[in-house]
């Protein structure tokens, strides 16, 4: 625990006391039962296959508080170390419903980012295609700047190593990294906002951005092009590749049949998109509730099933389906390990001591109570740590474990 300050402590315990959701930062000092997904995960893609051009699809299934949203942020971690961008993207039926793809591709621009480390998670960061210009633009400017180059010399320097990119798909966004690239040189600001607007799929207007050689709009017939073309521009700033994780956070039942027929014509397109050589360097997690989404009996449904009924285990790295209930052989002493190591996070934040017993005490006293509650709204995991950390503050203050009554 060497790493963990006081003060990263005591944000990991205020997000998880709050409502039993993951923090953005300090996973690794609770996490208890992933290390075989995520090794594999690691040896079979991260560090070498996806970076070496190869893209794969994985979909995690758990329930509602069980653990998927600390998974995809436990996989952004090993993303990040291994030079990857990612873009996190809960999928919300309002800005980003998957019946859409246009709407995808923009929340999976606006949550771009690169490898953080710990003081710009704690401190704030910018994400989104808007910073990934700008930085693209600093880190060839300054290379050349080290180099001696100055003035004119180094402007065109930089203009030819820019008009000479290619190898991405669609015209229009070449040509508007390429055009937002120059508008930086050049300080345009209000250009490279405007270039920046289409990128991220805010707004087309013909007479403007077509003076940059945009002449598409982005919608649900050119949302792949734009994914693919996004990636191969991110591969080609020298980064990995992308991995893009996709949390469906609540479930839509209003969909017509014809949009829950798109969401799964969509799914089942990107899918196949990660068997093609065009789309290189991805990986891509979709994380669901359950299953209940295939059941149906039409070809779409019938398409899909076949294609995520493998399981990702030891013995099939090359499986789809992660199934996180599945990683938990036995759910008490499972939840028992992550209270122990919560109680040392809570002892860094609070600058406390617990006697051993007591605190032995509390864990599993909470973790009955969970477990109990299984088959409730919320799952069991999630209820546990946010019980957990109410039951910490009783002990710390009372002195005493918590009975069963003065948890509720």
């Amino acid at each position: 625990m060497s790493e963990l300050t006081p003060e990263v402590a005591r944000r990991i315990i205020d997000t998880v006391g709050s409502n039993g959701i993951p923090p953005q930062y300090g996973l690794q000092f609770f996490t208890v039962g992933l290390d075989p997904y995520l090794t594999l995960i690691e040896d079979e893609y991260l560090s070498s296959f996806i970076k070496q051009g190869g893209s794969a699809f994985k979909m995690v299934v758990g329930s509602y508080g069980g653990g998927k949203t600390h998974f995809l942020y436990c996989v952004r971690d090993l993303a990040c170390k291994h030079n990857f961008v990612v873009s996190y993207v809960s999928l919300s039926p309002q800005e980003s419903p998957f019946h859409k793809l246009e709407l995808v591709y923009k929340a999976i621009v606006r949550g771009m980012v690169p490898s953080l480390s710990l003081q710009e998670f704690l401190s704030g960061y910018e994400q989104g295609i808007q910073s990934f210009l700008r930085g693209w633009f600093s880190q060839r400017y300054q290379e050349y700047y080290s180099k001696g180059l100055s003035g004119d010399i180094l402007r065109e320097e930089l203009l030819n190593e820019v008009e000479h990119m290619g190898g991405i798909e669609s015209i229009s966004f070449m040509k508007a990294v390429k055009s937002a690239f120059r508008t930086l040189l050049d300080k345009q600001e209000k250009d490279f906002i405007t270039i920046c607007q289409w990128l991220s799929g805010e707004s087309y207007d013909r007479h403007i951005h077509g003076n940059y050689g945009i002449l598409q709009r982005i919608d649900k017939t050119t949302a792949f092009p734009m994914i693919r073309s996004l990636g191969q521009w991110i591969r080609q700033m020298g980064y990995s590749g992308l991995v893009v994780l996709l949390d469906e956070a609540e479930r839509t039942p209003s969909l017509s049949t014809k949009q829950r027929e798109q969401q799964l014509n969509n799914l089942r397109e990107i899918i196949d998109e990660c068997g093609h050589t065009t789309f290189q360097g991805f990986m891509i997690f979709y994380a669901v509730p359950d299953e209940n989404f295939l059941e149906g009996r039409t070809q779409v449904y019938e398409a899909l099933k076949q294609r995520v009924a493998t399981v990702f285990e030891v013995l099939n790295p090359t499986g789809v389906k992660i199934e996180l209930e599945k990683g938990v052989s036995e759910p008490i002493p499972f939840l028992r390990e992550i209270g122990s190591k919560l109680a040392k996070v809570y002892e860094t934040a609070y600058l406390h001591k617990f006697e051993e017993l007591a605190v032995e005490q509390t864990i599993q006293t909470i973790a009955e109570i969970s477990y109990e509650q299984r088959f409730g709204d919320t799952g069991y995991k999630r209820l546990f740590v946010e019980k957990l950390i109410r039951g910490f503050h009783f002990l710390r203050h009372k002195g005493l474990p918590p009975t069963p009554n003065d948890l509720r």
